[in-house]
């Protein structure tokens, strides 16, 4: 009778876990599908740094610099826009370029420097600056990250700069609110400029 119960358990156990991987997989192929990125996806940033490669080809395989202006150049293919994208979604457009020159072309991208996908926190912080996230953090982090405020903080006037759509907003943020567990909508997850301003 146990031997039965531990069996079913087992199947159960099993069914589920291959309904997990089912829809793990149909989550990402929808999201392949309509041209999106998943959640963990790194989108490329100006600044950031990768290394390119094409299989079998020693000299293309080259570390590029992405432009301040989001883009960068590459032998054959020439001016290939990155910012916002995902490093499978420039390699796939590499792959087009270069299949007039090169069949079967197999190119693999990697970020080897998020140099720009940076915050900036500044004001009664003890070390303020500028900060690489890795990828992403929250407005505590932040702070946590910048050393923590000093003694002479106004910690419930803390704005947060954002810019948008070639606008800047203004973000406020109560420090006492989400300290206590309150309000937490207010402790968002940082985008990349972001200005953290401790007055």
């Amino acid at each position: 009778m146990k031997c039965s119960n531990m069996k079913h358990r087992a199947m159960q156990f099993f069914a589920t876990l291959a309904l997990f991987t089912t829809l793990c997989v149909a989550g990402n192929g929808l999201a392949a599908a309509q041209g999106g990125p998943s959640d963990d996806e790194y989108l490329v940033k100006a600044g950031d740094t990768l290394l390119i490669s094409v299989w079998k080809e020693e000299d293309l395989q080259l570390e590029v610099l992405i432009r301040p202006d989001g883009g960068f150049s590459f032998p054959l293919a020439g001016d290939v826009s990155a910012a916002g994208k995902t490093v499978n979604s420039i390699a796939q457009e590499l792959s087009g370029r270069l299949e007039r020159y090169i069949p079967d072309t197999v190119v693999t991208v990697a970020v080897t420097a998020i140099n720009g996908n940076k915050i900036y926190v500044i004001g009664q912080v003890n070390n303020p600056g500028a900060f690489v996230m890795n990828p992403r953090v929250d407005v505590m982090q932040a702070l946590s990250m910048a050393g923590g405020t000093t003694a002479f903080a106004a910690l419930n006037d803390i704005v947060i700069l954002r810019r948008a759509n070639r606008s800047q907003i203004a973000l406020k943020f109560r420090y006492s609110d989400v300290a206590r567990g309150r309000n937490l909508e207010q402790n968002i997850m940082l985008e990349s400029g972001d200005v953290v301003v401790v007055p």
